[in-house]
């Protein structure tokens, strides 16, 4: 996987391609990054800026960690419904 590139570089890129001024082809080339870059670049900068609808990235990072979290603690729950059910083995009731 490429090393992303900086995120001044990024914001640069898309002002540069907001103006304009050329086409996006021509200013990718300019800036050595492949068209598609520029273009996923330019909807994430879109999003971010609410011209266009969809999570922001800290929206994203919110949802990825609560349901990475949810997923902990169903498992955590799990493992206590097991250890319940065992224990309630040794149980009987007369």
């Amino acid at each position: 996987m490429p090393k992303p590139y900086p995120r001044e570089f990024r914001e640069n890129v898309v002002a540069v391609a907001r103006q304009g001024q050329e086409g996006i082809a021509q200013i990718a080339k300019d800036f050595g990054i492949a068209e598609s870059c520029l273009r996923n670049w330019l909807n994430a900068a879109d999003t971010e800026d609410g011209k266009r609808g969809g999570p922001k990235a800290l929206e994203s990072e919110q949802l990825r960690e609560l349901k990475r979290r949810n997923r902990l603690l169903e498992q955590e729950n799990e493992v206590l419904r097991r250890a319940a059910a065992y224990l309630s083995q040794g149980i009987n009731p007369k």
